[in-house]
Parts: structure tokens; C-alpha cells; sequence
């Protein structure tokens, strides 16, 4: 039995966004990349198809477009994201490091390292998310209003699933 029925949906989301998605996104550019991500996901998923009324086997991806929701790992770029841009002062754009004018210029500058455990923290992935964004999102990156609503919009227009799905995602002119 769905809960849909008796519940309308604006009612719903307020449901989901008190209770699992408060929880969810507390401290998430810490833990969204940990190998427990997963088994959040699927709980996520599991829940916006309670939401929708549909059954296992429905896709989610469209059910997150059509509540406006972001899945799991749009969240966790969404809230990595934000972690760089409020804490500036502890990356450096490739312009700081060097003279050269380069297409990478307006990109932060990655650190060398072969620590695993370093690559998947907040800092590292935090850089190479940036660096993987279109342009036309880097550029109003000195804005926060205007970079957290224009990111929000290109989130949930691709719906990322992974990580891997956001890097191989060739930005054309989105």
C-alpha cells in the first residue's frame, strides 16, 4: 500500500526533507564518498519510490527530477561544493601558482599524492569537482547565491548517480 493517496505530496517532501534528508546531508563532504554511500542510496532511492508509489523495480532517476529532489551523489557534490567555496583560503587556483596563461587557469591547483585515503577526502575530491564543472559555472563562482542556485539547476537536470557518471560527463554547453 502506498502512503501517496493519503498524503499530498508537498506534505511528503516535508516529511522527507525533516526527517531523512537532515540527516543524510549532516557532514556529508566527509562521509559521501566512504564505501557506506551505497547502502544510503539505496535507502534513498527506496524512499522516494515509498514517496511516489511505485513499485522496486521503477527507476528512480525521473522520480528524483519530477520532486525536485537530488539523488545521493548530486547532494554530496551540491554540499562538497559549498565546503570549497566557504573555505576559499585553504585552495589555490592554478593562476596563484604559476604565470603561464592556460586553459586551467581558473582551475584550483591539485596536490600530488598516491594516499588513497587523502584522494577520497573532502579536500582532494573537492578539487577535482570543481575543476570537472562547465565554465560557465566556475565563472560565477565569486557569488555564492548565484553559484549554489545556477549548480542546484545543473544538478538536477543530470541527476548524477556517481562519481564516475560526473567525471565522464563531457560538459558541452550545458
Amino acid at each position: 500500500m502506498s502512503i501517496r493517496p493519503i498524503m499530498p505530496i508537498n506534505t511528503l517532501k516535508t516529511v522527507y526533507y525533516s526527517h531523512f534528508n537532515a540527516i543524510i546531508t549532516y557532514g556529508l563532504p566527509f562521509w559521501g564518498n566512504s564505501p557506506h554511500s551505497t547502502k544510503i542510496f539505496i535507502m534513498h532511492k527506496r524512499i522516494i519510490r515509498i514517496m511516489m508509489g511505485y513499485r522496486n523495480t521503477v527507476s528512480c532517476r525521473s522520480l528524483f527530477k519530477r520532486l525536485g529532489i537530488l539523488p545521493l551523489i548530486s547532494q554530496y557534490i551540491l554540499s562538497l561544493l559549498l565546503f570549497v567555496f566557504k573555505n576559499k583560503q585553504f585552495f589555490i587556483l592554478n593562476s596563484e601558482n604559476h604565470s603561464k596563461g592556460t586553459r586551467q587557469l581558473n582551475n584550483l591547483h591539485h596536490p600530488i599524492t598516491n594516499l588513497t585515503i587523502y584522494q577520497k577526502g573532502a579536500h582532494y575530491m573537492g578539487i577535482r569537482i570543481f575543476n570537472n564543472l562547465p565554465p560557465y559555472i566556475k565563472e560565477i563562482s565569486n557569488n555564492i547565491l548565484k553559484f549554489e542556485n545556477c549548480l542546484k539547476r545543473f544538478l538536477h537536470i543530470h541527476s548524477f548517480y556517481s562519481l564516475e557518471e560526473y567525471f565522464q560527463h563531457k560538459f558541452r554547453t550545458s
